[in-house]
């Protein structure tokens, strides 16, 4: 195989790190992006604060390699005092650090986004979505979080909505420039931010890995990202795929009342 080389953010802990892993065991080379400290099976380290818009262009100057893919999978779970870090973190960052990387992308190149399976709402919050995208440096959130009147959950939610749109948006763009970008939405992943998880969402998050029987491991959202990354799926583009273990499945035969089509209780 040969070998190719990758930008990776949030590479200290959780999906990120697994990611690294498995790219350097298919033999790749990582450039590994975090604000902690540098995961040690990384090629190179940079660092990146993507809640500083300066740190973020700090970061991109500092890279000067072609990257056949980019993974954006930092990201900030939803806390009380964290609005403004949500929004910032979680998209705005996002979109600026991947324009400031977007020279750098070799021919064929692959974009992953990391959204959530808390941004599949975003049909009920559209024109939100689209008033967030209009936003265009970090000193206009206080304004905007004041004026939308949104608590950190819901931040975080219209963060992944907005990731998963944004990912829509540019895909023809992306074809364009012959790369391509794709979004992944996890659910209940099993990492140091679970908690934060269950506190913003309550019982929700229990009752929904009773039903898959476990929360999904790192590793498993990583594989998938993996694949995205590599030629073997260049023609999926602009599609997000849910690693949620089947949450999304069970709700949504809730929700349409699917039950007389099962046919285990035929």
């Amino acid at each position: 195989m040969q070998q190719k080389t990758y930008a990776i953010t949030g590479v200290a802990s959780g999906i990120g790190a697994e990611l690294v892993t498995l790219l350097k065991r298919d033999g790749h080379r990582v450039i590994g992006y975090d604000i902690n400290n540098a995961n040690s099976d990384v090629d190179r380290f940079i660092a990146l604060d993507l809640n500083s818009e300066t740190a973020i262009d700090d970061a991109v100057s500092q890279t000067d390699e072609a990257l056949h893919g980019l993974c954006n999978n930092a990201g900030l779970p939803p806390r009380e005092g964290l609005e403004q870090q949500l929004l910032q973190v979680n998209f705005l960052g996002q979109r600026r650090f991947t324009k400031g990387m977007l020279s750098l992308l070799a021919e064929n190149a692959s974009i992953v986004n990391m959204a959530s399976k808390a941004g599949h709402g975003w049909r009920d919050n559209l024109e939100q979505v689209k008033r967030l995208a209009l936003v265009s440096s970090r000193s206009q959130l206080p304004a905007f979080i004041e004026a939308e009147a949104i608590n950190p959950t819901r931040c975080y939610n219209l963060s992944k909505e907005a990731m998963l749109l944004w990912t829509a948006a540019e895909s023809e763009l992306m074809v364009a420039k012959q790369c391509r970008i794709n979004s992944i939405s996890p659910a209940a992943i099993s990492t140091n931010i679970l908690d934060d998880f269950r506190r913003a969402f309550g019982d929700k998050v229990d009752q929904n890995t009773s039903r898959t029987g476990r929360p999904g491991l790192p590793r498993e959202v990583a594989a998938v990202a993996r694949f995205l990354l590599s030629a073997e799926s260049h023609w999926i583009k602009g599609t997000d795929i849910p690693v949620d273990g089947g949450m999304g499945a069970f709700m949504m035969s809730d929700a349409l009342d699917l039950h007389d089509m099962q046919m285990l209780t035929r």
